[in-house]
């Protein structure tokens, strides 16, 4: 597929920017006022740092669909993914702010993405570009599971436009990287496959409209209708139409799998993370913010998300008719 490297080079630096605005004009947001006991935050009180980390997951993706779902791409996407969730903890602790800093950011990131793209682009220049179709598959998963994550992201309080704002733009992103990486696991581009890949975009992106137009609270079901849409409209686009036409049986069993199992696996990473892991506190710490109230808990969505979109891809990653026997 002639697109995904572009593409996945685009939307990889689009994320950035998205990262850097996020550190720099959301993140300080999200921050109290003073170390006092009364004054701590409460549950998704850091907020604009799932957003952040949610980017950064996007720039890794983007790099995969960017190589085809190659392993010589894939291995150093997600090398640079945990590089840059460390330095995402070393620069909030500084506590940047103002165009300044969001554009040297923007800078910086992108620079670093320019170099590993053109180190990689220069270690394939005598190998002939393959197609994983299974890590792309795999991939869309991902940013498929991600997307509910990001659109249904909420607030102690719930009033903060900006969180409205960030959280649309995640998403949005993270859809196109959905269906561009499904539609570059296809085995074909027919008119077909990008008609429906336009479709289910359009639909996703009203879908994630949709969520955030429901009250705080009350998002499950539409979360829950929009990662069936997503995931199960992957598949479709992905996996391999012998004959010319779609496996529906597959597919109806995919649906059900898209319908329940994202729900069920967040809730599976995201109760061990409360009650036994502390890793959300742990980063709080080691950014130097404050601590979150006793009776809350300092949860990371977008680990949890991360999780279970590789739970789906277990199920789902399977684009050839033989692996799904």
């Amino acid at each position: 597929m002639r697109f995904a490297r572009p593409v996945g080079l685009l939307l990889s630096a689009a994320a950035v920017v998205l990262w850097a605005f996020g550190m720099t004009v959301l993140q300080p947001l999200t921050e109290p006022i003073g170390p006092w006991s009364e004054n701590l935050p409460g549950n998704n009180a850091y907020w604009a740092r799932d957003l952040r980390f949610m980017a950064i997951m996007a720039v890794a993706i983007g790099l995969v669909l960017a190589g085809r779902g190659q392993l010589r791409w894939s291995q150093p996407a997600v090398l640079l993914g945990g590089c840059w969730v460390a330095a995402d903890v070393a620069i909030d602790r500084v506590d940047p702010i103002g165009v300044r800093a969001t554009v040297l950011l923007a800078v910086g990131g992108c620079a670093v993405l320019g170099a590993l793209a053109a180190v990689l682009l220069w270690r394939e220049r005598a190998t002939p570009p393959a197609v994983e179709r299974k890590t792309l598959t795999g991939a869309a998963c991902v940013a498929g599971v991600l997307t509910l994550v990001a659109a249904g992201i909420e607030s102690p309080t719930d009033r903060e436009p900006e969180l409205n704002q960030g959280a649309l733009a995640t998403a949005a992103l993270l859809v196109v990287l959905a269906v561009g990486a499904a539609l570059a696991a296809a085995p074909a581009r027919s008119r077909a496959r990008v008609g429906l890949a336009a479709g289910l975009a359009v639909a996703a992106l009203v879908g994630v409209g949709m969520v955030r137009a429901v009250a705080p609270g009350t998002r499950l079901l539409p979360e829950t209708a929009l990662g069936a849409v997503l995931l199960t409209g992957v598949t479709v686009l992905a996996w391999d139409w012998p004959g010319g036409r779609p496996i529906w049986r597959h597919h109806a069993l995919a649906a059900l799998a898209a319908l329940l199992g994202p729900v069920a696996f967040l809730l599976a990473t995201a109760i061990p993370m409360m009650i036994l892991l502390p890793i959300g506190a742990t980063f709080t710490a080691l950014a130097g913010n404050s601590p979150i109230n006793a009776a809350d808990s300092d949860l990371l969505v977008s680990l949890c998300g991360l999780l279970s979109g590789l739970a789906m891809a277990l199920l789902l990653a399977w684009p050839t008719v033989t692996d799904r026997r």
